[in-house]
């Protein structure tokens, strides 16, 4: 038998609470990107993160989740989520995906933004751009009344336009008071499909678009996913409520005027 899909509905009062963690985020996305650059490795980000946000009172969300050993998630160019900090040292012209969460007042958020290391190739650049622009579709189409495939048929919409391609086996999801709720948010989709998307509903809308490709594969170490022909990859989240006056991103920061 089919499990049955539960989707937490969120009352204002939690869907604010998740702001507060959400803008957390933001800052700690902010940070972090701040830090990239040729030299660094990517523990010394683990570090920036996990202390700005254990300093402005937040716990980070992914350390200890289901035994991963770090605070962020570092995807260095072919790797397309879930890297794992460690000694590796970023190189010019390589791009980096900083995924994290943050848990405070009892909720979660999640934030992603690829950034890259020093200069890089214009077609890697564009790659970054698309991203971040398939985000924004998937977002302005989580609307009360509308339906989850409205979402992914926007992403995959904007990713394929460009000459991209959007990677299947892993999606976004719903978050809350845990940091996987359900549904699942696929960003590939037909719009008016799927599950109805309603007020007080909050997800973590999440492009994962590869320059070749869509396939992945899994590394040994059972978390890194890489691009089967190992090309570059890049990664953008928003962490975004379903309000009746249409999508309220929770992981942005007031007044900015880019993503983070």
């Amino acid at each position: 038998m089919k499990p049955v899909s539960t989707v937490v509905i969120k009352s204002a009062d939690e869907i604010a609470c998740m702001r507060r963690a959400g803008h957390l985020a933001a800052r700690a996305i902010r940070e972090v990107t701040r830090a990239v650059a040729p030299g660094v490795t990517t523990a010394e980000l683990d570090s920036t993160a996990e202390t700005f946000i254990r300093d402005w009172g937040g716990v980070p969300s992914f350390k200890g989740y289901r035994g991963y050993p770090a605070s962020i998630c570092a995807s260095v160019d072919d790797e397309v989520v879930h890297g794992i900090p460690g000694p590796r040292v970023l190189g010019e012209g390589s791009v980096v995906s900083i995924d994290l969460g943050v848990y405070l007042d009892g909720f979660h958020a999640d934030a992603a933004l690829t950034v890259p290391v020093g200069e890089v190739k214009p077609e890697v650049q564009r790659l970054l751009t698309v991203t971040v622009r398939a985000l924004e579709a998937g977002v302005a189409a989580a609307r009360s009344g509308g339906f989850l495939g409205d979402i992914g048929e926007a992403v995959q919409s904007v990713v394929e336009a460009a000459g991209f391609s959007v990677v299947r086996d892993y999606a976004g999801h719903g978050i809350g008071r845990a940091l996987h709720e359900d549904p699942q948010v696929p960003n590939v989709g037909q719009s008016r499909k799927g599950m109805a998307l309603q007020a007080g509903m909050t997800l973590a809308i999440e492009p994962m678009v590869n320059i070749g490709g869509p396939e992945v594969t899994l590394d040994a170490d059972g978390w890194t996913v890489r691009t089967l022909d190992r090309t570059r990859s890049a990664h953008a989240e928003h962490t975004v409520a379903v309000t009746a006056d249409g999508p309220m991103i929770l992981t942005g920061l007031e007044g900015a005027g880019a993503l983070y």
